[in-house]
Formats: C-alpha cells, structure tokens, sequence
C-alpha cells in the first residue's frame, strides 16, 4: 500500500511525534507533527518531507497535500 510506504519513508526520516498519512491510491494526505520543522518556513518543511520520500515522490506519488506542524502549532491548532 502506497499509504504504508509513505508513511515508512517519512517515519524514518523525521522524528515524528504524530503522524497521519490517506490516500486513494493516487492522491495522498500526510499530517506530520515534529519539532524538527521548529524555525523553518513552509518550504523548508515540505522540502523535508520531499528529501524523506526521495524517488517516490515523483515516481509512485501523484499528489501529496500535507499539514506540518511544530508540537506547540499543533496543540494550538487542536486546544
């Protein structure tokens, strides 16, 4: 399962303290919560995030949205 690999990739390459990944198939949904995106703009993180995946992103993945949150955004967002 695509979702699996995505998840696997992104795990190993990012100390992730939530993470959350969906799919069809085609078209995919990560939610990644990690201190490791402290300090860095939203290119930075989904820059991160593209290196984790590395081949698969262009060879396997059509589409990938994803919500990236430092700990502290992420108790924010969720109370």
């Amino acid at each position: 399962m695509l979702e699996d690999m995505i998840y696997q990739a992104i795990n190993t390459q990012i100390k992730c303290d939530y993470l959350d990944v969906s799919g069809d198939g085609r078209h995919f949904d990560a939610l990644v919560v990690s201190d490791e995106f402290m300090h860095k703009s939203r290119l930075e993180r989904h820059r991160l995030i593209y290196k984790a995946l590395g081949d698969k992103m262009h060879q396997e993945v059509h589409a990938l949205s994803m919500k990236l949150y430092t700990v502290n955004e992420w108790e924010k967002v969720n109370g």
